[in-house]
């Protein structure tokens, strides 16, 4: 019933909006359909905006098993690029990139 986005096939801006935590639109979906009370909404919100990846298994409980394993595949790439700004270490200011380059000129 929510999961528009997911019916014909995997849709990358979709999961790559809510990998980045973007739940408001189903929050909004949620909170038209008249089926929560307004406390289950929050609660559901609340929880989304920390656990996005949860509402991507409840998006895709219904979904057949190749949908599934698109969608965690494209999570786990996106889980990646997210991850390698992170794994990039300052030493004194620089990112290690700009410290190894730094050496390789001097």
């Amino acid at each position: 019933m929510f999961a528009d986005e997911f019916m014909d096939g995997v849709d990358h801006d979709s999961l790559e909006r809510l990998h980045r935590g973007e739940v408001q639109d189903w929050v909004d979906s949620v909170a038209r359909s008249g089926l929560f009370m307004r406390g289950q909404v929050e609660r559901a919100d609340a929880a989304w905006r920390h656990d996005p990846k949860s509402l991507l298994d409840a998006l895709l409980s219904g979904a057949d098993e190749m949908t599934v394993k698109r969608c965690e595949m494209i999570w786990s790439d996106l889980d990646r690029i997210e991850g390698r700004p992170q794994e990039l270490a300052t030493v004194g200011g620089y990112s290690n990139v700009v410290a190894s380059l730094a050496t390789t000129i001097a």
